[in-house]
């Protein structure tokens, strides 16, 4: 009887209905695919690398220039002891003179004063065999205290005719006569072509040398005052 009883019992339990495992998970439904939006990430990582990549070219589009280390004046030239080498940007616009033009760039002359820290581009240098029309050169020798100290090639001067008129009397505006000053201007505005060195060296005189370009109708009077040796310059502003 206990024999039967278990087999019965046995029984009972087979016949249960099989459970699923805990381990086991219901099938997910398949991921919905969105083909659009993947084609619009892959342009914006291409649109973000073509960026950087102009970028990293435009920062190395740069060319070797020109600086001035010291001031040029108008006239001068430049020379190795006052340029220097500079990297700039060429987009710009800017005429930028390359460093390797440096030896041709000698050759011309300044139009106006440069200033150090100035980066050169080609409209600021001229021809120096050219004169322009209208224009001419004269020659003039100063007196010390007819010029001003360190007057040199390049400088903006106003020329004044300077002297004593007397009449009625003697040279020395005596008793006989009175003395008045002559003093005009004779140019508004020069360009000191050269001022060479004073002839300190000799007792008798100290007379500086200088060649003035001035317009072609103050020819005259210039070198009727510089013969008589009654010229004298003064710095302008333009210098």
């Amino acid at each position: 009887m206990k024999i039967q009883e278990r087999t019965g019992a046995g029984a009972g339990r087979s016949a249960a209905p099989a459970q699923p495992s805990v381990g086991d998970r219901l099938p997910s439904p398949p991921r919905e695919r969105k083909p659009a939006l993947a084609a619009l990430a892959v342009l914006l990582i291409l649109v973000g690398a073509l960026g950087a990549t102009m970028l990293v070219l435009r920062a190395g589009d740069r060319v070797e220039a020109i600086q001035l280390t010291a001031d040029v004046k108008a006239g001068e030239s430049i020379t190795d002891d006052n340029i220097k080498s500079v990297m700039v940007n060429d987009d710009s616009g800017a005429n930028f003179v390359a460093w390797s033009q440096r030896e041709s760039l000698m050759k011309l002359q300044a139009k106006s004063t440069l200033y150090e820290g100035t980066v050169v581009v080609g409209e600021m240098f001229a021809d120096k065999s050219g004169m322009e029309e209208g224009k001419a050169t004269v020659g003039v020798s100063l007196k010390e205290g007819q010029y001003p100290k360190g007057l040199g090639s390049g400088d903006n001067v106003a020329v004044y005719r300077v002297g004593n008129k007397t009449s009625g009397g003697d040279q020395d505006g005596g008793a006989s006569g009175s003395a008045g000053a002559d003093n005009s201007l004779l140019v508004e505005r020069a360009v000191v072509e050269s001022a060479g060195a004073s002839s300190s060296d000799s007792i008798t005189s100290t007379n500086l040398p200088v060649t003035l370009t001035v317009d072609a109708a103050d020819v005259p009077a210039l070198t009727q005052a510089a013969s008589a040796g009654e010229v004298a310059v003064v710095l302008i502003p333009g210098n």
